[in-house]
């Protein structure tokens, strides 16, 4: 089964949102939305949003599913304006619950904050088959970016979120809270393994070298030319890389923001006794 794929680019998080939809029944999933956010002033925005709702629109589809890859430390998520807007399930994997405890002491969210992913309307387990139309789509869990990745198999197609990048850029980082280099190693191999012919669509692109943005590879192309990890690296020369270029990153310019909503499902906190929403700022916790 061969789904169809248009991608959204967001250059100013670098992020690539995807519609995957049945060209049988036009039903569609969306898969790592994105919510305007402007860190100076703390005002958010639905330009982007609009623009993916839009999209659907003129191709008249139905969203069955707003998928999320992981709890995202770059970008807001939208899923739940979209849900307003188009209906559809938000889900995510149920190791969340694993992301949502670490976060919930970092930020020492509200009382009422419940780390079982309740916020969510699905938790996928590991190699849960479902379905969007008629195209049969399995969620494979692939940690060690975060605790909580999954890939979405859908038809001859994976979303890989941010486990793998395009093959000249490399892999995702490994030290967030819970992120481990030798389970993303392993967790990388898994996806290589799928069929050599399946097509990869990850979930952001920096454009390395002045080429164009892009997004799409497959597992041979992969296997055969990704900088970090080709057929040949070892899982410990993967993790003395990993280790290694980790600890010259800096944070991504939305973690903290990013981390509080979308462990949230896409929900900002709820209003204080003034009726403003707050994000907050941990002091030398990160």
């Amino acid at each position: 089964m061969k789904p169809d794929v248009a991608a959204l680019f967001d250059e100013t998080t670098n992020t690539v949102t995807y519609i995957v939809a049945d060209p049988a029944t036009r039903s569609a999933a969306i898969v790592d939305s994105v919510l305007d956010f402007d860190p100076k002033s703390g005002r958010t925005a639905k330009d982007t949003a609009d623009r993916l709702i839009e999209t659907i629109r003129a191709r008249d589809l139905r969203v069955e599913w707003l998928l999320e890859t992981h709890v995202h430390a770059d970008h807001l998520s939208a899923a739940p304006y979209l849900k307003e807007k188009l209906g559809g399930r938000i889900a995510i994997g149920e190791h969340i619950r694993v992301a949502q405890k670490l976060f919930k002491s970092v930020f020492n969210a509200e009382p009422a904050f419940v780390a079982d992913g309740r916020q969510f309307d699905h938790l996928f387990t590991d190699g849960e088959r479902f379905r969007i139309g008629d195209l049969e789509a399995q969620a494979l869990h692939t940690p060690g970016h975060t605790p909580a990745d999954l890939t979405y198999v859908i038809g001859d197609a994976a979303f890989i979120g941010d486990t793998l990048f395009m093959p000249d850029y490399g892999t995702a980082r490994a030290d967030f809270p819970g992120g481990d280099a030798n389970v993303l190693y392993r967790s990388i191999r898994r996806i290589l393994d799928l069929p050599p012919e399946t097509r990869l669509f990850t979930g952001h692109d920096y454009a390395p070298n002045g080429r164009r943005y892009a997004w799409e590879s497959t597992v041979a192309e992969q296997r055969a030319s990704n900088v970090h990890v080709h057929d040949g690296v070892t899982e410990e020369e993967f993790v003395a890389m990993r280790t290694a270029r980790d600890a010259k990153l800096d944070m991504p310019k939305l973690i903290l923001p990013s981390v509080q909503v979308n462990m949230r499902a896409g929900n900002l906190p709820p209003p204080e006794d003034n009726g403003v929403r707050y994000l907050k700022i941990p002091i030398d916790q990160l």
